[in-house]
């Protein structure tokens, strides 16, 4: 799955990069020469963001492309230029910061999802890397976020719990880790009680899983990075059933676990000087007889036991189990990603992701890198006066907070605190994973949040 093209990104020195047509990124004052000029007022190009204009050379060809920037150039408008550009290669006009982020912008909008159309041909629209760029990199950073994304919008009958387990195997052999899967009613029996009775209404072949990737754990001597991903294949909202608008997307509700399996790839295929577990819990919260039930009170791998106020609050239950499982490695990081509360959206909404942490360094690193890749997150409370709000007078916790709390995607957060890792650092990301409405370089479907920062964070903390 989402295999990025190594034609897609050529280095400046390849042979036919010099053939390359220039891309031009001009405000509305940029000083251009007389025919280019004449050609763009008859063409009504004024420079504003999102003009393009294809200058032709005489003979049929194309000599250069225009980009309206606006006043204010964002080098992240790149990534809609492989869904308008001619077929061709290319060279951004650009250095720098902004040549390498808009770089890597144009490979990250190169990404269709195809699956079912197997008859549609795709645009080759390719291009030269600036010089000292790392092309490699750049390629596995983008197919990592193809893959996160190709995962997302893969339907629930083509992504279950089985299909995300065949994902990680693949990408644990192809890198020399190893792999554990507890599948069925071993999860009883090997202690992850959470993620068993969220899963358990699944039929025989759909069931819950709980999937561990180990890479470099016999090298003592590094730092352990622990990556945990929620894997709701889909969520009906079981018992306390979703409408039918909230279950329409709900293909999305494993996007935590297809990013982790996505970060985890990057960490191993750069060879960062760590240590790395990666956990998913791979379930579908469907209703049958056997699901759980509000009311319920379910047991948990920490012992703490856990009232079940809503059935459609499912991803907190089992990420209580692997985030749990996750502290007996005893982490230096943990970073738990998930499509966690619609109260994340209501709060920020969709493009820009929650990040809770403790840790005021793993919060400065984080931002500091997501600044960096232009891949937003936003740091929100772990605000302790909303505590109460999970407590229940007969666990000791409950799975949806009061009402008088308000913030759920706080107190979702301050839930998963409970369970996450005494040793290191812990930062929960809610990723929405999807983008609502398509656009040049963002069709409306999966999306990949939060993961470039992280690399990036992981990248300058480990490597060699």
């Amino acid at each position: 799955m989402s295999a990025v093209s190594p034609d897609a990104l050529i280095p400046a020195t390849a042979p036919d990069a010099a053939d390359a047509t220039p891309v031009r990124f001009v405000g509305p004052e940029a000083a251009l020469d007389e025919a280019v000029q004449a050609w763009a007022g008859r063409m009504g190009f004024k420079g504003a963001p999102g003009d393009l204009l294809v200058v032709p050379d005489g003979a049929g060809g194309v000599r250069q492309v225009l980009v309206g920037t606006g006043k204010t150039f964002d080098p992240t408008s790149a990534r809609g230029l492989a869904a308008r550009l001619p077929e061709g290669l290319y060279r951004l006009e650009l250095g720098g910061d902004d040549g390498s982020i808009a770089t890597l912008a144009f490979l990250l909008g190169r990404y269709v999802f195809d699956r079912y159309k197997p008859g549609k041909a795709r645009r080759d629209v390719r291009l030269v890397a600036p010089a000292g760029f790392d092309v490699a990199e750049a390629l596995n950073i983008a197919a990592a976020c193809a893959l996160a994304r190709e995962m997302v919008d893969t339907p629930p009958a083509d992504m279950g719990p089985l299909q995300m387990e065949t994902i990680a195997r693949e990408i644990a052999e192809a890198h020399g880790a190893t792999i554990a899967v507890t599948r069925g009613d071993a999860l009883l029996e090997d202690n992850y009680p959470a993620v068993h009775a969220v899963g358990r209404a699944a039929a025989p072949h759909r069931a819950p899983r709980v999937i561990e990737i180990g890479w470099n754990l016999d090298r003592t001597d590094r730092p352990l990075v622990a990556l945990v991903g929620k894997g709701v294949a889909f969520d009906s909202g079981g018992l306390d059933i979703k409408s039918a608008a909230g279950m329409r997307n709900m293909k999305k509700d494993m996007g935590g676990a297809a990013h982790v399996l996505a970060l985890g790839r990057l960490v191993m295929q750069a060879g960062l000087d760590v240590r790395l577990v990666v956990l998913v819990a791979a379930v579908e919260n469907a209703i049958s007889a056997d699901a759980f039930r509000p009311g319920d009170v379910l047991n948990s791998r920490k012992g703490l036991t856990i009232e079940i106020g809503n059935t459609d609050a499912e991803g907190r239950l089992i990420l209580a189990d692997v985030l749990t499982r996750a502290g007996e490695h005893a982490p230096d990081l943990t970073l738990d990603y998930a499509t966690l509360t619609g109260a994340a959206r209501v709060a920020l909404g969709p493009e820009l992701p929650p990040l809770y942490t403790d840790d005021e360094a793993l919060a400065a690193d984080l931002l500091a890198a997501a600044k960096a890749v232009r891949d937003p997150l936003w740091r929100m409370p772990l605000w302790p006066g909303y505590r109460a709000a999970i407590d229940s007078d007969i666990a000791d916790v409950r799975n949806d907070s009061a009402g008088w709390a308000q913030g759920g995607s706080i107190t979702a957060a301050l839930f998963l605190q409970k369970f996450a890792p005494a040793s290191g650092a812990w930062a929960h990301l809610d990723v929405f994973a999807w983008n609502s409405r398509g656009r040049p370089g963002h069709p409306e479907g999966g999306e990949a949040q939060g993961l470039r920062a992280a690399w990036a964070m992981l990248k300058a903390r480990y490597t060699a």
